[in-house]
């Protein structure tokens, strides 16, 4: 490479050229190091290519001093040799980039000037917003309500029958490698008894089925991971957990885009009780997995704060929402009752509007401290008087499905009592009969203080910084 200088006879100066010099297409290099004695390994970058994504690349790629570090990761690929395929990643220290399409629906949320109320529930979501001045000149009561359709039924049945099938595979395979540690189940029992009866030889059993050899205190006798796997358990592990990165991906997916449908319906100022997600799994279990009510909340949230507002989480201490009616009277339903019905004032709508209808009304004195909630009981009233029929028709609808839990192993916490009919022991002592988690509790039945208190502003990280952005530029290079 020339250097820019001249020798004493008038030539250009050379230098040797390194990886510095580079100017054609964009590759990762390793070098080894300054002691290495190995050749440089040069892997060309396969860029993400369709629409929309040039002005992504740019936005990551154009400025060079961005550029922080290169990772090397690892991630499931059935098709690669031992199930991995290994990755670089190229860290960039830059804001993430936001399209244009996307700008222009954050600056317009940000511009609507609504409050709103969000009720999570295990099969659905209802959102209800009225103008910031509850005047009914300034726009309408809208309401909405997002739950799967039959045709999102089927494909998480099938979804379901797939993942149990896999993980039957599993189990077959580990069993079918190591029978000596697993026992015969009744029915090989059985039939082996009867063999012997007979006067039949034994037959020998391939796949035991029976529980695995414990000690008195239920430990494995031989660890899981001591087992021997063969080479098609591996690749069964491993389309298992690559159907769970993709689904876990594509439901990501599914939140940011109803994300940002609601914000743009309803604006940035939403408000939503601050339930615990936990103790929803332990009644309902994997029913949640599909829903995943957490993932909606925690993805309204950051959509909230990109379009310029802020989703504020009202404590279950302090408020009532699915016992209140917006006329101020308490309604007492049962988890079973999913229609709302005032004797006070006749309202009769679903249960979940009403609750979300009545969370656009709550006030916190300390935005950071879900503790501090009240629900505004006069403006309420004033609004369902003003508001009349249009409030009316915006909060009525069917009742939404899946909201029974299903008994079995995860049956509902709140049943109604049959008058005459004791209680049986198991109903006073176990954790599957305590009272629904979207219901008030006393704070003495409550597990902690409170769930999902925000941090402290005084302790919050530091936001100037820009944070640590991956490219999606990798190399497909497997081993």
């Amino acid at each position: 490479m020339p250097t820019g200088e001249v020798t004493a006879k008038g030539t250009p100066k050379t230098r040797a050229a390194t990886w510095w010099d580079h100017t054609g297409p964009l590759a990762l290099v390793f070098t080894g190091g300054a002691d290495s004695t190995r050749g440089d390994l040069v892997l060309p970058v396969r860029l993400p290519s369709g629409a929309g994504r040039w002005p992504r690349l740019l936005h990551f790629l154009n400025n060079p001093d961005t550029w922080h570090k290169v990772d090397l990761v690892r991630r499931r690929d059935t098709c690669a040799p031992g199930g991995w395929a290994y990755e670089a990643h190229l860290m960039v220290l830059t804001a993430g980039y936001t399209s244009p399409a996307t700008r222009s629906r954050r600056n317009a949320a940000a511009k609507l000037a609504r409050v709103g109320g969000i009720d999570g529930n295990v099969s659905n979501l209802s959102v209800v917003s009225l103008p910031d001045t509850f005047d009914p000149t300034d726009g309408p009561v809208v309401a909405t309500r997002l739950e799967f359709t039959d045709d999102e039924l089927v494909v998480l049945e099938k979804a379901r029958r797939k993942e149990r099938g896999r993980k039957r595979a599993l189990d077959r395979s580990r069993r079918a490698t190591n029978p000596d540690q697993y026992g015969p189940s009744k029915r090989q029992q059985a039939r082996s008894e009867r063999r012997r009866t007979a006067g039949l030889p034994a037959r020998t059993v391939q796949v035991p089925g029976g529980a695995r050899d414990s000690n008195k205190a239920g430990v494995p006798k031989q660890a899981y991971r001591r087992d021997d796997l063969s080479a098609g358990y591996r690749r069964n592990r491993a389309r298992l957990a690559e159907a769970a990165a993709t689904a876990a991906a594509a439901k990501d997916h599914r939140a940011r885009r109803i994300a940002g449908r609601i914000v743009a319906d309803h604006g940035a100022n939403l408000t939503v009780e601050d339930c615990d997600i936990r103790t929803w799994y332990r009644l309902w279990g994997k029913a949640l997995q599909a829903t995943t009510p957490g993932r909606l909340i925690t993805a309204i949230s950051r959509e909230c704060e990109k379009s310029g507002g802020r989703l504020l989480r009202a404590s279950t201490f302090t408020i009532k929402l699915s016992q209140t009616c917006l006329c101020g009277e308490s309604v007492t339903k049962t988890l079973a009752d999913r229609v709302h019905r005032c004797t006070y004032c006749g309202l009769i709508a679903d249960r979940d509007m009403v609750s979300a209808a009545l969370a656009a009304h709550v006030r916190l004195t300390n935005p950071d401290d879900p503790r501090t909630a009240s629900l505004d009981i006069v403006q309420a009233r004033m609004t369902q008087i003003v508001f009349a029929e249009g409030l009316q028709e915006a909060l009525s609808g069917q009742p939404q499905r899946g909201a029974r839990p299903r008994r079995g192993r995860t049956p509902a916490a709140a049943q109604r009592p049959v008058p005459g009919q004791r209680a049986s022991a198991r109903q006073n002592t176990t954790d599957r009969y305590r009272p629904t988690p979207n219901e008030t509790r006393p704070a003495l039945m409550r597990h902690k203080a409170h769930v999902g208190t925000a941090i402290p502003v005084g302790n919050a990280p530091p936001t100037d910084g820009a944070p640590e952005q991956e490219l999606i530029g990798r190399h497909p290079t497997t081993g």
